[in-house]
Parts: structure tokens; C-alpha cells; sequence
């Protein structure tokens, strides 16, 4: 009997599993870095050890100190979560080493699936469709571009060790072949340590349909049905529902036994996904297998309400598998989004900052799976996601309803995040019809509102202004007789709005230059504005502190800052020359030096958060005068790393030398 599970991971994923190790009597012990002392999945577990700094590779990649961690603690079994070590066949072999069971699959069937290459051969011998391509060991570039002949163009240069779009380019002609296998290359090297690629016929406008497979150790395997994780940006996804509307029972049957036939020919054991593209003509093809618990993995257990980490721990206890392939069915429609903090508007750019509301919209079929809470920091070091918004419905429709309202009545302030993003796409027509490919983004979204910058409304900046004046305990204006026109500066992202405003009997009326706009019957209280509108009666969330106010309406989340009492800003048609940090980060590349001239726009330092690289430009033309960082440093939001003066025109040039004169 296991007793003690130690949870080798953190955030959202490290509370789900505490959560259901804890139900079924389990003792459950944390690990977190210094940047996750104060963290949500440490204070649900029964202990918690300290693994080391924020940084990933000294902390939840440190093999070593989690596996003292475990000897410390008395756990006897770990759970990898995913990501992080959850599939380094290393740390299983590590675990097993050290007497302790791991919640997952044979190290073996790790190490296979981890191989692009050879999991494709493993697939091809065990009958399961693959995608045709080319797969020879270790093939150098000109052995790839030899067998790009064969397999003809589009093509897919993948590495073999990759994954989440990593080292994967896609290549229409010849001509542009050797250029993307180099960057493939150099791509796998530095993200995996490995740079072997391996081709494929590019499969164009796919699904993407994953088979969520589970076996034990007694020779049992079966399949829970198939996600749909066709809406995908940079090969991340962004939506996942279960089941899939492409998917017919048929193919549901083929894909799944296929599934089964892949998790058994690699002597596979606990919980797995085998992925799989689908072509219009509903072919399909292998294209990956995950060891592991996949983010997406509650629309499964919502369809077939089952739990799938209790399944992990039965199994991983010896266990035969609750249920066999009959006894498995599935009810309803669940969709998953994932709420990240990020900026669409600015290519989806990683945001940090602290959380100062979270307050997740609860209601009849909806789950939220969070690993944080208001007041924590969101920080560069980790992924960025927030939480994942699941909604049930005994009907597709249903579950779409159910999840728009409740991303749009989710309140979250303090980081932009893809919270109106998300509602866009999940309201599509597209994705309402069920013809949403990995494709949807590219074709239907690119010029969507969620996509650009806000641009804030005279009616917004009335609510504003309803809010302020209330908080402010300008109350003496709720009267019948009409008030003295008050001035209001508001800043936005836009600038600033410069308004008047006038109060009377629970009114407002603002006027911003030409356009005017009249409020009725306000009401104010407890984070909660409500109020007329051209006959229709509305209600807004708010929150103020300081200059700071945010408000969330139709979806859209608005912040201003009150600058009424701020001293007049000063315009200027050219950049400062200070050039910041545009978030936490580390620096991982300078690319200018002192004195050298440089152009508005260009790229001055690369500052890496989030497992993205972010470029830092130059916000005015001129010449290099100081450069305060270096390669390796760690910087703060907002951290002056670069300054660049003008360059003097000749006429000034020539006055500067009469005036040394």
C-alpha cells in the first residue's frame, strides 16, 4: 500500500493531483523554488520542501533535489505532473532507483515515445497508420534533402526529439529546404540537446485528434474516447473539447484501437495520449505519443466521469484497470480553454505582474482548474497560464453557452490576459459548426478585435468616471439640482481623455470634445456598478486602488489610471532613448555597443521569459550612449537597459562646434 505521494511539479496541475491523492487518503508532500514559497499547490499539500531558486534547470528540473526531497519526507511514490520531468526517462529510472514508485510509464516506453524517429518505426511495426515520411538514424543534411525528393513538397522537418512546435519548420519548396533544416538544427539542439530531424509529408488543414489510452500491469489497455485540440497557435493549443464533432463513431473505433495497439506494443502502463492528424477524408495518422497526464485531460474525465489521477495511483498500486473497454461510456460535451496572462494585441507577448483579482465564475457545469489566487505574482520564470476554464453540457452547444459566460463573468485584474480572446473564439461561427482545423487561427482570425489594441469607448470612460466620482466621495452631486462641471483626466493605453463631467439625481452626463454620453439611475457598491443606458438597464465589475481602476464589461477587460491631479504630460514625436524591460526575464543576448548608431525599430537585446525569446527595441534613431546589462543577467520589469541620444543634425553639429569655440 502506498502511503505518501510526493508531487514533483507545481502550479495548477500540482493542486488537481494533491487534491485527488488527499480524497483517497493519500499523505502529499510539495516541492517549490523560491519563487513558489508562497504558492497555492504548498499550502494544499501536507508538506513542502524547498528544491532551490526560481530558475527551472536549479529547481523543478533538479532531479537530485526532488529525489531527497522524497527521501526526507518518507514519500514512497511520485507523480511527475507533466512537463517539467514528466517525461525524462532519467528521473523514472532515478525514482525506481531509489525505491520509489513512479506514477507513470516504464522508463523504457519513455525513452521510446520520446524519439520521434524510432516511436514512427515502433508505430509502423505495430500496424498503426503513420504519416509517410523519411526517419533514417542520425541522416545528415544532405541525406534529408536527398529523401525530400521522394516525399515531395509540403514537408515537415521535425526533430526527433522535439515537441510544442520546437525544432518543427514547414517547408514548401526546394529552394527554402536547407536554410529551414539549419534552423530546425539549431532549434532541436538548444531546446532538447539533440539536433537528429526527421521528415514528413505535411498533412495541410488537419485535425488534431488525440486518443487519451490507459493500461495497467496485468496486460489490459483501453481507450476514454478522443479530444479535439485542433485550434492551435505556434503548435500550442488553445481550445481542446471532448468529443470531437468530426469524429464519427467509426472512426472514434479505429482510432482508439489504434491507440491501444500503440500503448501495448511499447509495453505501456498508467495514463497516455497517442495523438493523431486527421485529414478531411477522415485518414489518419500517428503523430506522437505523450507519457504522460495531459493539460487537457478534464474534458475526458467529464465525458466518461472518471478520474483520471485516481486511475494513475490505482495503477501505479498494482492494480488491474477500473473499468474494461464495454464498461466505458461517454456523456455529454466538455471544452477546455486555457486563461493565460498574455497579450494578444501585442502577439500574444507573456505578461508578469501581480494578480490583484481572481475570482474565477463558478456554475452548473463548470470547472476550474487554477494553481493560483488574488495577490500572487505571476513571474517570468514558469508557463504563464493562469488556469483552465471546463465546461460540461449535455450538448455541444450547451457547453459552449455555459463557457463563454464563464470567461466573460471570470474576473481577473492586474495582467492583461487572453480572456476576450478566448470568448471570440469559442462565439466563432466556425468553431460553433464544428469545422475548426489547425488552421482556424491563420484564416479566420487574423483580423479580429481580440487581436488588436482596445479602443476604449466615451461609455467607458463614463463608467470611469461614475466609479471615481464615487469612490472619491464626490456624493454631493447625487442631487436634482445640476452640478459644476468637473474636470476628469483618465489615462488608457490609448493616451490620455481629458473629460467634464456632470452629476445629478443618480446621473452622470460626460462629454468627451464633440461626443457626449448620459448615464441613469447609478448604482455603486461592493465592486459592482450598475446603471441605464439608453433605456437598458446594465451592470459592470470594477476594481479601484490608488490611481488604478479596472473595469470588465461584454467580455473586455478596460484599465485607467486617474491622472487628474498628475502634472501635464509633455508630447514628444520621438522616443525617450531609454530602453527597458518589457517584463521579468532574462537577458540572453546584447546586441549593440556603445557608440554604435542604431534605427527606430531595431533590435537591440533579446530578453527570454516564458520559454520565449523577446526581442527589445530601439524606440528612436540615434547613437548608442549606454548599455546597462550584459548576457545572463536577470532584470526586473521596466529595468533601463539601454540608452541611445540623438545624433546631431549637421547644422547642429556646427553649432555645437562654434559654441566650443
Amino acid at each position: 500500500m502506498l502511503k505518501k505521494l510526493l508531487v514533483a511539479n507545481r502550479g495548477e496541475i500540482a493542486v488537481r493531483v494533491i487534491r485527488t491523492a488527499r480524497s483517497l487518503g493519500y499523505r502529499t508532500v510539495a516541492v517549490y523554488s523560491d519563487a513558489d514559497a508562497n504558492a497555492l499547490h504548498v499550502d494544499e499539500a501536507d508538506e513542502a520542501v524547498r528544491i532551490g531558486p526560481a530558475q527551472v534547470a536549479a529547481s523543478y528540473l533538479n532531479a537530485d533535489a526532488i529525489l531527497d526531497a522524497a527521501r526526507r519526507t518518507g514519500a514512497d511514490c511520485v507523480h511527475p505532473g507533466y512537463g517539467f520531468l514528466s517525461e525524462n526517462a532519467g528521473f523514472a529510472t532515478a525514482c525506481a532507483d531509489a525505491g520509489l514508485v513512479f506514477v507513470g510509464p516504464p522508463a523504457a516506453a519513455i525513452e521510446l515515445m520520446g524519439s520521434k524517429r524510432r516511436s514512427k518505426i515502433a508505430m509502423q511495426e505495430a500496424g498503426v497508420p503513420v504519416v509517410p515520411g523519411f526517419e533514417g538514424d542520425n541522416a545528415s543534411d544532405e541525406r534529408l534533402i536527398i529523401a525530400a525528393k521522394d516525399i515531395g513538397y509540403p514537408l515537415m522537418i521535425k526533430a526527433s526529439a522535439g515537441g510544442g512546435g520546437r525544432g518543427m519548420r514547414l517547408v514548401h519548396n526546394e529552394g527554402a529546404l536547407a536554410d529551414n533544416i539549419a534552423r530546425a538544427r539549431s532549434e532541436a539542439k538548444q531546446s532538447f540537446g539533440d539536433d537528429e530531424l526527421i521528415l514528413e509529408k505535411a498533412v495541410m488543414e488537419p485535425r488534431h485528434i488525440e486518443i487519451q489510452v490507459f493500461a495497467d500491469n496485468h496486460g489490459h489497455a483501453v481507450y476514454l474516447g478522443e479530444r479535439d485540440c485542433s485550434i492551435q497557435r505556434r503548435h500550442q493549443k488553445v481550445v481542446e473539447e471532448a468529443p470531437s464533432p468530426f469524429v464519427t463513431p467509426e472512426l472514434r473505433q479505429a482510432m482508439g484501437e489504434a491507440a491501444v495497439k500503440a500503448a501495448l506494443a511499447c509495453n505501456y502502463r498508467g495514463a497516455g495520449t497517442v495523438e493523431f492528424l486527421v485529414d478531411q477524408e477522415r485518414n489518419f495518422y500517428f503523430l506522437e505519443m505523450n507519457t504522460r497526464l495531459q493539460v487537457e485531460h478534464p474534458v475526458t474525465e467529464l465525458i466518461t466521469g472518471q478520474d483520471l489521477v485516481a486511475w494513475q495511483l490505482a495503477v501505479a498500486e498494482g492494480e488491474p484497470l477500473p473499468l474494461n473497454q464495454d464498461q466505458i461510456r461517454l456523456n455529454g460535451h466538455a471544452i477546455e480553454v486555457r486563461l493565460y496572462a498574455e497579450d494578444p494585441a501585442s502577439q500574444f507577448t507573456p505578461q508578469t505582474g501581480r494578480l490583484e483579482r481572481f475570482e474565477p465564475a463558478l456554475g452548473d457545469g463548470i470547472r476550474i482548474d487554477s494553481g493560483i489566487r488574488t495577490g500572487d505574482t505571476i513571474t517570468p520564470h514558469y508557463d504563464p497560464m493562469l488556469a483552465k476554464v471546463i465546461a460540461w453540457g449535455s450538448t455541444r452547444s450547451e457547453a459552449r453557452r455555459r463557457l463563454l459566460r464563464a470567461l466573460e463573468d471570470t474576473q481577473v485584474n492586474g495582467v492583461v490576459t487572453n480572456r476576450y480572446f478566448l470568448g471570440r473564439v469559442i462565439g466563432h461561427d466556425v468553431f460553433g459548426a464544428g469545422e475548426a482545423t489547425t488552421a482556424f487561427l491563420a484564416q479566420h482570425f487574423a483580423d479580429d478585435p481580440s487581436m488588436t489594441a482596445t479602443t476604449v469607448s466615451i461609455r467607458e470612460l463614463a463608467l470611469a468616471a461614475a466609479v471615481l466620482s464615487h469612490d472619491h466621495g464626490h456624493t454631493e452631486g447625487w442631487s436634482n439640482a445640476l452640478a459644476t462641471v468637473i474636470p476628469l483626466r483618465l489615462g488608457s493605453d490609448e493616451g490620455t481623455h481629458e473629460l467634464l463631467v456632470q452629476r445629478r439625481n443618480k446621473s452622470l452626463r460626460v462629454s468627451l470634445d464633440e461626443d457626449q454620453i448620459e448615464l441613469a439611475d447609478i448604482r455603486i457598491g461592493e465592486g459592482q456598478l450598475c446603471y441605464i443606458d439608453n433605456g437598458v438597464r446594465h451592470r459592470c465589475h470594477y476594481q479601484h486602488y490608488g490611481d488604478h481602476l479596472y473595469l470588465q464589461l461584454s467580455g473586455q477587460s478596460v484599465r485607467f489610471t486617474d491622472r487628474t491631479h498628475q502634472p501635464p504630460e509633455v508630447d514628444s514625436l520621438t522616443g525617450t532613448g531609454k530602453v527597458l524591460a518589457t517584463m521579468d526575464g532574462a537577458i540572453i543576448d546584447v546586441l549593440v555597443e556603445e557608440g554604435q548608431p542604431v534605427r527606430q525599430g531595431d533590435v537591440l537585446v533579446i530578453l527570454e521569459a516564458m520559454k520565449m525569446e523577446h526581442p527589445v527595441k530601439a524606440d528612436r534613431d540615434g547613437r548608442v550612449c549606454g548599455v546597462h546589462t550584459a548576457q545572463g543577467d536577470q532584470v526586473r520589469r521596466q529595468q533601463l537597459l539601454v540608452e541611445v541620444e540623438p545624433e546631431l543634425t549637421t547644422h547642429e553639429t556646427d553649432a555645437a562646434k562654434e559654441t566650443e569655440q
